[in-house]
């Protein structure tokens, strides 16, 4: 056994990371699906360490205790991106999609729970396999991992990734496809009429004094936020994780902000901090997972993610599409729901840069879908996710 202490873990973390970062710049297939570098480095020490202890030659114990901080920062950045003011430019097809991206979180917790038990799985772990890993992505597969093996659910962290890498992948194969299917079957043109008013928030420049006032916004809303969903968790005996309270409180505090100082909430800051936040968590997971551990139930996670990825489909081209138009801003959104719907918003925005390219920009969907995937999914998805949560608990 090797004990591996806090600092050296969280450089770990790191190197994986950047080993991670140069390999998707290098590798065409990685960088082509959108494969995130933390997951990439992640793995690949997960791989070396699962190597290790099959052949009896060593097992690694890593100090994981500074992960915590990392997540709950990052889901403190994304409430800090949750301008109200934005949501009203996108107007009646936002609340659509969004409204869209919410069933969509509860038919794959539906379908998770329902297939987990038709293999004989423990129902939370297909919550792993639902809104968690798919809409939700490596990230939320982390946090809601570590938050169910805490209540005693083994390998939720490892079902969990593997279930948001295989959506990862699939996210980015069928969004190209299934849209040019849509502009050729309904003969789409680009019209490019919506306005760019939302790009005024990553406009400031970036200051030491600007980013410091970032920070305390950030470490305010995590120390209000921690508290306030420990309070209501002892108040009502409903798990609720640190990081939804965290984000939930950085939500108020950005639109109290923009009423009443506006200019203060600097994105590209924030983003800064969210992406190094996020890639040390994720990195720092990916590395502790235990890959020996996902092998029994390779074959059902593998399963039940096809069936996610049909679902989708099949909800996506003929009833979203449509719902949200019929045009050519509606297919392009399309894109971009099946890639976040699958993997994350990068992978959307992926998706949605390779149809522009081809077929003609889409300035509503390039506002709608980040708007909507970046934070206000969370706002259907989390209670989704936590009351499927605490209702098998």
């Amino acid at each position: 056994m090797l004990e591996i202490n806090q600092i050296t873990t969280l450089f770990l973390a790191v190197a994986m990371f950047v080993l991670g970062t140069f390999l998707v710049n290098k590798i065409n297939f990685l960088s082509r699906f959108c494969i995130p570098a933390p997951v990439v480095g992640g793995l690949i020490f997960a791989a070396i360490a699962t190597t290790l202890k099959a052949t009896d030659t060593l097992e690694i114990q890593l100090d994981t205790s500074l992960q915590s901080i990392f997540m709950i920062t990052f889901f403190t950045t994304i409430g800090l991106g949750a301008s109200f003011r934005l949501v009203r430019l996108g107007g009646k097809i936002l609340i659509i999609y969004w409204i869209a991206c919410g069933f969509l979180a509860l038919m794959q917790n539906l379908i998770g729970v329902s297939f987990a038990k038709l293999f004989g799985l423990e129902p939370l772990l297909g919550v792993m396999v639902g809104a968690v890993s798919m809409e939700g992505g490596h990230g939320s597969a982390a946090a809601y991992g570590e938050t169910l093996q805490g209540m005693g659910v083994d390998s939720a962290v490892s079902i969990g990734m593997a279930a948001a890498t295989l959506g990862l992948v699939a996210g980015a194969l069928i969004g190209g496809p299934i849209v040019q299917y849509l502009v050729k079957k309904f003969n789409l043109k680009s019209t490019d009429e919506t306005s760019q008013e939302y790009v005024e928030q990553y406009e400031h420049p970036v200051t030491e004094k600007s980013f410091m006032s970032q920070i305390f916004l950030i470490t305010f809303s995590m120390a209000v936020g921690t508290y306030l969903g420990q309070f209501f968790s002892d108040l009502t005996g409903f798990v609720l994780p640190a990081y939804v309270g965290a984000m939930f409180t950085a939500v108020i505090v950005r639109n109290v902000m923009d009423r009443f100082k506006p200019g203060v909430i600097n994105m590209k800051e924030i983003n800064l901090i969210g992406d190094i936040s996020l890639g040390i968590f994720l990195s720092m997971a990916l590395l502790s997972i235990k890959l020996w551990e996902v092998a029994g139930v390779a074959l059902p996670i593998f399963f039940i993610v096809l069936i996610q990825v049909i679902f989708i489909v099949l909800f996506a081209v003929f009833v979203l599409f449509r719902a949200l138009g019929k045009d050519y801003d509606a297919a392009v959104m399309v894109s971009g729901f099946l890639g976040h719907g699958l993997g994350a918003t990068p992978n959307a925005m992926a998706n949605m840069s390779a149809v522009v390219k081809k077929f003609g920009p889409s300035q509503k969907a390039f506002l709608i879908v980040p708007i909507v995937g970046a934070f206000l999914i969370d706002v259907f998805g989390m209670p989704i996710i936590i009351t499927t949560i605490n209702f098998f608990k």
